[in-house]
């Protein structure tokens, strides 16, 4: 587990390229689901998502052991790649991204934008995982899993951020992709001695650690088939799982539909947009409003970036179909 040391130092890292994003409780959102909800707006960060903070923490700690690192190379669906593209373009270090065939193209430009030489392989998350050793080996680049201490104690830093500034909360609903927010929020949680119950939110097309979590060990998915690509993986990562375990209270699934339907809401409540795995926490709260009603819940939006079509559709009132 994470200490508070530990993020402390972190926060440091962070706080060098931006500042803590904010948390409110939205009177519409209370008004609509009857409870008391609170947001933390990780949609606010420079790349739009909460994995920037895992990746500024990463490249510190990479550069500091070993200043002659030419560059790094990774997997990813969009906001882990564009984390690590951003903090290699501060660093001055190369960076290669492998995304599946079919990736948001949105994603793909903006991570190019921040610098990465994006390459296309295979047909989900999991298959493009398995390129990037070659790539790595290619150039001479550092690989950089999509789980590891460094990215749980980045990405924990809002975490701890949030439950500072809402101490009291009954629950916290965090979406989970590989599951380095969840544990952040975990490794807070505990390290800020407080008793709030964390659940996890998985989509009903990609259920891999719902069904582990319900099985006690690590349980592979057949599919990863759902719009919120944030949250579409097909195998736990162990060291994920054995935090979560341990540290969550639950883990939900919620159908595509209503994620689409807690996309809109955002929208009509905040004028937010949300992506797919940013608004899965709220569909969760929506599926559970009546035995939340009374309690103060917390929610994580943890990113925005979605394409335009999709969006579009979505507040038309449908539900995409991933290709």
């Amino acid at each position: 587990m994470i200490t508070l040391e530990e993020f402390d130092h972190a926060a440091e890292v962070v706080y060098s390229a931006m500042l803590p994003t904010p948390q409110y409780a939205w009177p519409l959102l209370a008004a609509e689901l009857g409870v008391d909800v609170w947001v933390k707006h990780e949609n606010a960060t420079p790349t739009g998502a909460f994995k920037v903070r895992g990746g500024l923490v990463f490249v510190d700690r990479l550069m500091r052991e070993n200043s002659s690192v030419k560059g790094i190379a990774s997997a990813t669906r969009g906001n882990h790649g564009q984390s690590l593209a951003y903090a290699a373009r501060r660093a001055g270090i190369g960076c290669a991204i492998v995304v599946p065939y079919g990736n948001s193209q949105e994603k793909n430009a903006a991570m190019r934008a921040f610098g990465a030489d994006l390459i296309e392989h295979g047909a989900d998350f999991d298959a493009a995982k398995e390129k990037v050793a070659e790539i790595a080996a290619e150039r001479g680049y550092e690989m950089v899993p999509s789980f590891h201490r460094d990215l749980v104690k980045g990405v924990g830093t809002y975490s701890r951020e949030f439950l500072s500034s809402v101490s009291d909360l009954d629950t916290v609903f965090v979406p989970i992709g590989l599951g380095s927010g969840i544990c952040g929020m975990i490794s807070a949680r505990n390290a800020l001695g407080l008793k709030t119950k964390i659940v996890g939110v998985v989509s009903e097309g990609a259920p891999a650690y719902a069904l582990s979590f319900e099985a006690g060990k690590v349980v592979d998915s057949d599919k990863a088939i759902t719009f919120a690509d944030g949250v579409a993986v097909r195998g736990p990562a162990q060291e994920a799982f054995d935090v979560i375990k341990g540290g969550a209270e639950r883990i939900v699934r919620v159908s595509d539909a209503a994620i689409a339907e807690a996309v809109r809401l955002y929208f009509r409540a905040t004028h937010c947009v949300a992506e797919g795995a940013g608004a899965a926490g709220l569909a969760a709260v929506m599926a559970e409003r009546e035995s939340l009603r009374g309690k103060k819940v917390g929610v994580v939006l943890s990113g925005q970036n979605i394409d335009a079509p999709w969006y579009r559709e979505i507040l038309a009132g449908g539900v995409p179909t991933p290709a």
